[in-house]
């Protein structure tokens, strides 16, 4: 069975018979024919579909993030962010897809050659529990506009969710079929990414996942998009603004309870400044309002499952043996749920859980460093790769420095976030290829080459 539990309290919601291969094989056949004809309509008769797809989003906003909040704990408040993000980004490519996908003419010994970008076909999707809107339209609205089908296999802990994502696209008007929701167990996956009416994968989740469904896809020869794991830096020089950047890092770290690949979590702070910037942190992060999710001003919601929960608590504690100091939090709450408060690792050091492991939950791990040099090489220790953060009044040197920051993105005096303006992925651990931004809608596309000649 696949079952919705409220982790804020532990109450079941509600439970579902996964799909059987016959109702799957009747949904890779729906998908592919809808995908057939959907691929001959024009790029600019396929984007009203994102654009009523935002509309629905938005009618149905508070139904949507109660359901985030109810099946994986979001604060209301963020979950109804979520809901306008996906909005926001299906405008966007709305508005922006019929250039992106442009034919591109470019100079051969044709007559007449050039680049045109074609669908790939029905793609994939493995999403993960934590924006379990977003996670999906990012990926989506992009893929439809270019022309590909989706198929969306969510984490199981959010079938209803899962669920009302296809609701969405259906009343926003797409033919039938053409975007599905999968109820189904994960070591069934393999067989999807298999089946050859599926042209390409894409999948947000952990590294150890990652691997696994990449070597699925490249023993059958299929395209992957993978955003994965993180430990992303945030690192503090000497002559920033203290006070900007350990209010923003609470926010970088604490949001969605510190349960994204792309939150901040090893903050490394040039010693001038360590002990104003943890002090400052740490009561910022003392003073979050933690608890009910549905109360729209609770600001950190439980952890997703107990399991979570009880892999961080872990990861906490051989870090305190391991020499870190214990400035906040760091203990498990009496009382039903999943919830873990808000906690802060000072004195962090490589070869400490909190620095080498990615911390998936709401602890932050402070690194203390003696100069700029000593920072970016911390920064850079790590399997991972997705996002950083540099603060600094210096910007010219602040330019010189995210170039020798590995990630796929350098946020400058800000927190790192996507965008849909942006393309948004990583590197080593943190897996391969792109999402949002032009890169993004042309993961999912046949970049063909056509020539027409000869010349004359």
């Amino acid at each position: 069975m696949i079952v919705s539990t409220d982790p804020a309290t532990g109450t079941e919601l509600a439970r579902y018979t996964p799909q059987s291969p016959q109702e799957v094989d009747g949904i890779l056949a729906a998908a592919a024919t809808a995908q057939a004809a959907w691929r001959r309509r024009d790029v600019t008769d396929r984007t009203p579909l994102l654009r009523e797809m935002a509309r629905v989003l938005r009618e149905g906003r508070d139904t949507y993030a109660a359901l985030i909040t109810a099946e994986m704990g979001k604060p209301i408040t963020e979950a109804r962010a979520e809901i306008e993000k996906c909005a926001m980004t299906c405008e966007y490519y709305a508005e922006h897809a019929p250039d992106q996908l442009a034919d591109r003419p470019a100079a051969s010994n044709a007559t007449e050659s050039a680049v045109v970008y074609d669908p790939l076909g029905v793609v994939l999707a493995v999403m993960p529990w934590n924006y379990p809107f977003w996670q999906f339209f990012r990926f989506a609205a992009p893929a439809l506009a270019a022309g590909n089908g989706a198929l969306l296999k969510h984490a199981n802990n959010v079938p209803q969710c899962a669920l009302a994502v296809e609701e969405v696209v259906r009343k926003a008007g797409a033919p039938e079929g053409l975007c599905r929701t999968l109820l189904i167990e994960v070591d069934r996956v393999a067989g999807l990414i298999a089946d050859p009416r599926v042209a390409a994968v894409t999948l947000t989740g952990s590294t150890e996942v990652g691997a696994i469904v990449a070597a699925q896809a490249a023993a059958v020869l299929k395209k992957q998009v993978l955003e994965l794991g993180g430990s992303d830096p945030f690192v503090v020089l000497a002559d920033a603004d203290i006070a900007a950047a350990a209010a923003t890092a609470v926010k970088a770290r604490y949001i969605n309870a510190g349960q994204s690949c792309v939150n901040a979590k090893r903050f490394i702070v040039e010693d001038a400044v360590a002990d104003e910037f943890v002090a400052a942190f740490t009561a910022a992060a003392a003073a979050l309002k933690t608890g009910d999710p549905t109360d729209p001003d609770t600001e950190i919601g439980p952890m997703a499952r107990a399991n979570l929960r009880d892999t961080l608590h872990d990861q906490v504690g051989r870090s305190v043996d391991a020499g870190a100091v214990l400035a906040l939090g760091g203990e498990v709450p009496d009382g039903p749920g999943c919830h873990y408060p808000p906690t802060v690792l000072d004195h962090v050091r490589p070869g400490m859980a909190a620095f080498d492991e990615e911390t998936f939950g709401p602890v932050a791990a402070i690194t203390r460093v003696a100069d700029a040099d000593e920072a970016i090489a911390l920064a850079n220790r790590t399997e991972y790769g997705l996002g950083a953060a540099l603060w600094t009044s210096d910007l010219d040197r602040a330019r010189r420095l995210t170039r020798v920051l590995d990630a796929g993105a350098v946020f400058v005096n800000g927190m790192v976030a996507s965008d849909p303006r942006l393309p948004f992925g990583g590197i080593k651990k943190s897996g391969y290829g792109r999402e949002l931004g032009a890169e993004g809608i042309r993961e999912f596309v046949n970049t063909k080459t056509v020539w027409i000649g000869p010349a004359a």
